[in-house]
């Protein structure tokens, strides 16, 4: 996915897991000139607020489900997510996850978007 000002980010696997759960695993990287601002990535939503500079702005949609999905949060109100230090320098790389409740079981391919890149679509695979 190509984001803002020479951002990129790989996405490398999405599973769905027992439990009811899907985790996007993926890499940034700053692939630009200058250094970037992460809290775009977050989304501007009240999820933000508790994570500060993360990928709690990513969600999955399920366009024939017509269902959107948002990052989980554990019971402190955190994204179980990806947290960014606040600027991202011209050549630096992170890991980046983000786990979200599973769609139906018979759903296998979902929208990934994240604020500031493009929205791609993604299979579901089942953890081994």
């Amino acid at each position: 996915m190509k984001g803002a000002n020479g951002a990129v980010l790989a996405i490398h696997s999405v599973q769905r897991y027992k439990g009811g759960v899907v985790t996007v695993r993926g890499e940034m990287r700053n692939d630009g000139k200058q250094a970037l601002n992460t809290d775009h990535w977050t989304g501007g939503n009240d999820l933000s607020l508790k994570n500060g500079y993360s990928s709690s702005g990513a969600s999955l949609a399920d366009l024939k489900g017509k269902k959107r999905y948002y990052p989980l949060r554990d019971t402190q109100g955190h994204c179980l997510c990806t947290q960014f230090h606040p600027v991202f320098q011209p050549g630096d790389r992170a890991p980046v996850f983000v786990q979200f409740p599973a769609p139906p079981e018979g759903t296998t391919e979902v929208d990934f978007a994240m604020p500031t890149f493009d929205t791609i679509p993604v299979k579901i695979t089942v953890a081994q």
